[in-house]
């Protein structure tokens, strides 16, 4: 890897997203010696990736380069790899671009969407996870109209411009709304020939209400906004299967639609070469304890999504967002820090400062700790916390004018399609044809 020998600590941290970041921050000119691995070299503002799937940003507005966050910054380093393995007895981890060795090994790799085991649910559905996701979202939604106007097949038609989206949490009410509002005021004009007053977007919830995690107040608000902006919400079901033209749920509900968006679940991004019966739990995450270390371990930790630390209060550890991340990852470069010094560590507290999710213009719900609120100005407090929750001047600025436009015009002018996204293993509708 290239990575020059020390005298000093070496920390190596896996990911760079909100977590991994968190730690290396607070690690920033201290005597230690930092390598930060990811698979990608940018980190990724993962909650406003359903505007990039829906034309209403470009990806470089909410990505910003790894490397640039650290080129000034003496004894730390970025690796662009893929690690395959970790190796306690070594203090050592396998990746991609060969082995390094470590004294205190970060774990901050994130989540992954969770299909519950169904292979074809993950083969036919899209996900929306990264970037590239993202935009193989927006090539996909923009291409099913185009097709739609080809075909003179009434049936396949409405496939084309059904739309279900599984799952109730923020990223699936956030995308329901950009959906419906595109519905209303954008593809009319970008198809003239097509009566988009046929589109459907089916919003599907496994529990009796959207957003289970904040109050019932924003829930039942939530709902009813995209109630008026026409989407159809179907509560207490389940999708058991999608072969990539019928979803199939639970009660014999079926859906016709050629796109289906999965959002009903993560796991942690798990790493093999960790004892998975005694450290693995629920969902898929790693046991660490108050201090986020690692379950059987004096070296490792574990943070953000991928850490389950139970408490009276969290018996299934903190939920997977990004606020725990950042929180723990600080106080992690902390404890570290206290570590190599013989100091007494801090135990990780959680400090809930809320939950918000927007459901189109003019519309969100937010959930304080003493306050809760919905509509315009909740609408407003949103934008103003995911603006300067951004990395980067440049990316605020851009997104800032984008909304600005955006609002101002009603339009989204990056609804291209970059780079085509017909993946051969999604079901075609002129297959039975072939």
């Amino acid at each position: 890897m290239n990575i020059p020998e020390t005298s000093l600590p070496r920390i190596v941290i896996i990911g760079g997203g909100f977590a991994g970041l968190a730690v290396a921050k607070g690690l920033e000119k201290k005597d230690v010696q930092v390598v930060l691995i990811d698979k990608h070299n940018y980190h990724t503002f993962q909650p406003l990736l359903y505007q990039v799937a829906t034309g209403g940003l470009e990806p470089d507005s909410i990505a910003f380069p790894l490397r640039k966050i650290f080129n000034n910054l003496e004894d730390y380093y970025f690796r662009l790899a893929e690690v395959h393995q970790v190796l306690p007895h070594k203090n050592e981890i396998e990746t991609s671009i060969g082995n390094l060795t470590y004294d205190h090994l970060v774990i901050a790799t994130g989540s992954a969407t969770n299909f519950f085991g169904s292979e074809n649910i993950e083969k036919y559905t899209m996900e929306m996870k990264s970037v590239p996701q993202s935009l193989n979202i927006r090539s996909l939604i923009i291409e099913n109209f185009e097709e739609a106007l080809l075909t003179s097949d009434l049936a396949e038609r409405n496939a084309l411009m059904n739309f279900v989206i599984v799952g109730g949490g923020p990223t699936g009410v956030e995308l329901a709304g950009a959906l419906a509002e595109m519905k209303k005021g954008i593809l009319p004009k970008d198809y003239p020939d097509l009566d988009i007053r046929q589109m459907q977007i089916n919003l599907i919830q496994g529990s009796d209400r959207l957003l289970d995690a904040m109050s019932k107040k924003a829930s039942k608000r939530a709902e009813d906004f995209l109630t008026r902006l026409g989407v159809d919400i179907w509560k207490n079901l389940y999708v058991n299967d999608y072969d990539g033209k019928t979803v199939h749920t639970n009660n014999d509900k079926t859906f016709e639609a050629a796109t289906v968006i999965w959002a009903a679940g993560v796991t942690g991004e798990l790493i093999n070469g960790l004892d998975a019966e005694a450290l693995i739990e629920r969902a898929g995450r790693i046991k660490v304890d108050a201090h986020n270390l690692v379950v059987g371990s004096d070296n490792i930790y574990a943070i953000g999504d991928v850490a389950s630390m139970s408490s009276e209060e969290y018996p299934h550890g903190h939920p997977m967002m990004a606020r725990p991340a950042i929180q723990q990852g600080k106080l992690l470069a902390k404890n570290l820090l206290a570590t190599l010094k013989g100091k007494k560590l801090k135990p990780f507290k959680y400090n809930d400062k809320g939950s918000m999710a927007t459901i189109g213009r003019n519309k969100a719900v937010v959930d304080l700790p003493n306050f809760k609120f919905q509509g315009f100005f909740a609408w407003f407090v949103w934008m103003f916390v995911h603006l300067f929750s951004l990395i980067g001047f440049r990316n605020k600025v851009i997104v800032f004018m984008n909304w600005v436009y955006n609002y101002i015009r009603f339009d989204r002018e990056t609804r291209l399609i970059i780079r085509p996204f017909k993946n051969k293993n999604k079901y075609s509708f002129r297959d039975e044809d072939a």
